[in-house]
């Protein structure tokens, strides 16, 4: 599996790193902006990502702003269903109204932090990528 991680905290994306690298190839980004730019370039190159984590406070572009955008380049190349990244918007804000917003925006799934690695593991498993 390919996997991108947009995370601007050092500890966090560390962890998160370690955590991901054992269900496949894990990219690092430090800000939405990156994200998007990592995404495209993925699409460009014939080889897209599997599943991208997005950390929802992030400088220069935030989680939810990348998320839009991806979905949007998703739509206007007529990448839709299973064919469509999975997007798991990781967060401290783990109020009610965050969480709708997020699914609103057509994320996949909403972990809070810190990250539980038990429950994080059945969401992925819940989403399809691992068995």
């Amino acid at each position: 599996m390919k996997i991108l991680l947009a995370e601007d905290d050092f500890a966090s994306r560390k962890f998160m790193y370690k955590y991901l690298s054992r269900y496949g190839d894990c990219d690092i980004t430090v800000n939405g902006l990156e994200a998007l730019e990592a995404f495209q370039m993925g699409l460009a190159e014939g080889d897209p990502y599997q599943l991208i984590c997005l950390d929802v406070m992030m400088p220069e572009m935030d989680g939810y702003q990348a998320l839009c955008k991806i979905r949007e380049i998703e739509k206007e190349k007529g990448i839709k269903g299973d064919k469509a990244v999975k997007i798991i918007m990781t967060t401290a804000l783990n109020e009610e109204k965050n969480v709708k917003k997020a699914f609103n925006m057509n994320c996949t799934a909403y972990s809070g932090k810190p990250v539980d690695t038990e429950k994080f593991e059945l969401l992925l498993k819940k989403i399809g990528l691992i068995t």
